[in-house]
């Protein structure tokens, strides 16, 4: 199923080819690459670098969701993110993406030079955060998560996984359109990591195409999780390989944005996933 996003003075054609979202986490603690991109010019050089290497939105968080993580003020929050979003707003011409469940940071960094909004809790955790996102038109990232950041690895379960994360993002899509946000600017996410076991973790990236009858785009984001270091024994750090796998078969399965630490190895995987896709589809054509 094709895609366009198009807002303010970009344009997203998710049917053309998959797209890529760099991660740029600026914080001290994040699972994957806490403290490496912390500083703000190591940060926008990073922003800058992946932007180079084929990111197609970089997605700036500034509060750590790593599993048992706590949560920040929106100034503290803020101190982090917005000075960085100003400087490489300008630096490069792809949207930048602000990961936060508050309405207060998402406004300010939209002001900074911000264009989308990456929301984990699905406005459910910020009243206010719909009216922000429709107010701007800009587009908005909605993400399956039992439970919260601190409680959500706990002991997640399920009754019928597939069909209650479903579920959860129809009531999400209602959400966004009931505070005014355009249909064709809303993305969904099945959270991976996000309140699942290992098990749910692969279940959602093998049955990925029964998000299908959302009829909305769906991005999803296995970079460097914790079930690929169970499957291969490797800390978050090393886990590069595996997670191309991951990517690798979370476009073969229909995603329409992959989120990735590794932007250089994440482009090159889905390039050539996107050609052999292709190629089937001309088979198919030809048959």
């Amino acid at each position: 199923m094709d895609f366009s996003l198009k807002w303010d003075k970009y344009c997203l054609d998710l049917g053309g080819r998959t797209h890529l979202m760099g991660v740029l986490n600026v914080t001290p603690d994040s699972f994957s690459d806490g403290g490496r991109f912390f500083s703000e010019d190591q940060a926008v050089a990073h922003g800058i670098a992946m932007a180079q290497d084929g990111a197609d939105i970089i997605d700036i968080g500034g509060e750590s969701t790593r599993p048992y993580s706590s949560r920040l003020s929106a100034g503290e929050e803020m101190a982090r993110v917005i000075p960085v979003i100003r400087r490489l707003s300008r630096e490069i011409s792809i949207p930048i993406s602000i990961d936060t469940y508050k309405s207060e940071v998402a406004l300010e960094a939209l002001n900074a030079g911000a264009s989308m909004i990456n929301d984990i809790s699905a406005l459910r955790m910020d009243s206010n955060m719909g009216q922000v996102a429709a107010g701007a038109e800009v587009p908005v990232i909605i993400m399956h998560m039992q439970g919260t950041p601190e409680s959500m690895q706990r002991h997640p379960e399920y009754d019928d996984l597939i069909q209650e994360v479903l579920d959860f993002l129809s009531d999400g899509l209602r959400r966004c359109l009931s505070a005014g946000i355009k249909k064709d600017l809303i993305i969904l996410d099945p959270g991976i990591g996000f309140g699942k076991t290992f098990d749910h973790n692969l279940k959602i990236i093998h049955e990925l195409k029964k998000f299908k009858p959302l009829k909305q785009p769906i991005l999803i984001g296995p970079s460097n999780k914790a079930f690929i270091g169970r499957i291969l024994g490797k800390e978050a750090h090393e886990r590069d390989t595996g997670t191309m796998a991951a990517v690798a078969a979370c476009v073969m399965n229909g995603a329409h944005i992959i989120r990735a630490h590794n932007v250089k190895r994440a482009a090159e995987t889905i390039k050539v996933i996107d050609a052999i896709l292709r190629e089937r589809v001309s088979e198919q054509v030809l048959a």
